[in-house]
């Protein structure tokens, strides 16, 4: 097995650090390689060994970041809505400049918002409640929608408002709406 170098990953954390950094001064497309390299503190040159330019710098950082929900999709369903919801709105603020800095972005950054509800939706597919009879008459693709967008909806309002409940409550409260939904 591989062992990635610690100076690489450490290289690599700072460049994703002052791109989201510079993101809440100016926005993406303001951004140069040059702004990067600085506040990392490293040479142009160093960008370019681990990216091919600042788009796929960002491409991979929002990578990792809907990758990292994807890994917690696989356990989630286990759970009923409320108690999975937690660790996703905990990581929500662990992580909160990256996500209230991608959420608010215009422009390049945007497309975020599109791939954070893809990946959602997708999680959402099989959690519909067939069963029970509440769903029978709904489209599933109205359905899916209804509910990804109301969630992710609700993360940027708790983001954008400066989490104003702690993970666990949000969690809660979106928990119950999405299980009376879905």
């Amino acid at each position: 097995m591989n062992k990635t170098d610690r100076r690489i990953v450490k290289t690599q954390e700072s460049l994703r650090k002052a791109v989201i950094e510079l993101m809440t001064e100016k926005t993406f497309d303001e951004i140069t390689i040059r702004d990067i390299a600085d506040r990392a503190n490293v040479n142009r040159g160093t960008i370019y060994l681990h990216y091919q330019d600042k788009y796929d710098l960002l491409d991979q950082l929002i990578e990792t970041h809907i990758n990292e929900l994807g890994e917690m999709d696989k356990w989630a369903c286990e759970r009923d809505w409320s108690d999975a919801l937690i660790p996703y709105f905990e990581y929500f603020e662990k992580n909160y400049l990256f996500f209230s800095t991608m959420l608010a972005s215009k422009g390049t950054a945007s497309s975020f918002r599109t791939r954070l509800l893809a990946s959602f939706i997708e999680g959402f597919k099989g959690e519909i409640d067939r069963e029970s009879g509440k769903n029978t008459d709904l489209c599933e693709e109205v359905l899916l929608q209804y509910a990804g967008n109301a969630y992710v909806g609700v993360i940027e309002w708790w983001i954008r408002n400066g989490m104003p409940y702690p993970p666990q409550v949000i969690a809660k409260q979106v928990g119950a709406l999405l299980g009376r939904s879905l």
